[in-house]
């Protein structure tokens, strides 16, 4: 039997000098095990996702990683911002981050090949200076992919009030508008983006139209539905983010099929939010009164296997 040589630490056990020359050359020599989303890749896709995080509560990455994931796909979030809560609260504290870091983090994927992603995903994004360099990230992205969906959610403001800086608006409809895949305006983001004020149906189809028309050259034929809901007598956080994840998932299971992937998407979250809603009239809350956090766990069947209620209807 071979035995070690040992050194000793003031108050320390012994210790085996070619445990720690080992170590040394583990460090140097040993090689990353393959990601396995890139070698084995899924059936469904990886994507990126650059949202908005809190540390409680679901709105941002919060509300869209989860369900994507449920769903299938493999999903590596990057937060535009990491707060204590939704700014909805009385008060909040965190962190913003900047275009150059969020550069340093594509960067570093880039230099281990971990750049490949099938599906961009973008939420809330304070400053033009950040949506610039997402805007390189995207034209990175394609370099590597040139079948990269991206979807956009133009978050900008709601109900007639920007909770942006005015020069967004600009950004995103000359520069976001003609590079993305997918958008999902609210109502206030498709009259900020089409000049369109949005009091009717109709008005509501002619916006959808214009930004097809400024949509990427390569998109199809527009065709128009709408989906009937019931009116819920409640503010919730998080829908629109958790809306515009489903619709990524569900549309690439049925990429030819974008009327069924609504019907999933919006089902999924009409049962998820009469799930919150009972559950705070359970609490004894005055649903009214305040902003509601979505029951976002507790609604995982309904994400991944959602009972399709609400039927599309084609327009003629």
């Amino acid at each position: 039997m071979i035995k070690a040589n040992t050194f000793y630490l003031p108050g320390s056990e012994p210790f085996p000098s070619f445990f720690s020359c080992r170590l040394r050359s583990f460090r140097i020599s040993a090689m990353a095990p393959p990601v396995l989303a890139l070698a084995l890749p899924s059936e469904t896709g990886r994507v990126l996702s650059i949202q908005s995080h809190t540390v409680q509560g679901y709105v941002g990455n919060k509300s869209a990683v989860f369900p994507l994931q449920l769903l299938g796909y493999d999903v590596d979030p990057i937060n535009s911002v990491q707060f204590s809560n939704h700014t909805g609260y009385p008060t909040f504290k965190g962190q913003v981050l900047n275009g150059d870091q969020l550069w340093d983090l594509i960067e570093g994927l880039e230099a281990n090949d971990l750049l490949y992603y099938t599906h961009l995903l973008t939420g809330y994004i304070g400053s033009v200076s950040f949506l610039n360099t997402v805007l390189k990230v995207v034209d990175k992205l394609r370099a590597i992919n040139p079948g990269l969906t991206y979807v956009c959610d133009p978050v900008m403001g709601d109900e007639g009030k920007l909770y942006v800086p005015q020069e967004l608006v600009s950004v995103y409809r000359e520069k976001v508008v003609p590079v993305a895949s997918m958008l999902t305006p609210n109502q206030f983001e498709a009259e900020l983006l089409t000049g369109i004020r949005i009091v009717s149906e109709q008005d509501g189809r002619e916006a959808c139209n214009r930004l097809h028309t400024a949509g990427p050259p390569k998109a199809l034929p527009p065709e128009q539905f709408k989906i009937a809901i019931p009116k819920i007598p409640a503010y919730f956080t998080g829908t629109g983010d958790l809306m515009t994840a489903l619709l990524l998932g569900w549309s690439n299971r049925y990429p030819d099929n974008l009327e069924k992937a609504a019907e999933l998407a919006v089902s999924s979250l009409q049962a998820l939010l009469v799930r919150t809603l009972n559950d705070y009239r359970r609490a004894g809350y005055d649903c009214q009164s305040s902003s509601l956090e979505i029951r976002l766990i507790q609604s995982q069947d309904d994400i991944r296997n959602p009972e399709a209620k609400y039927k599309a209807e084609r327009y003629n």
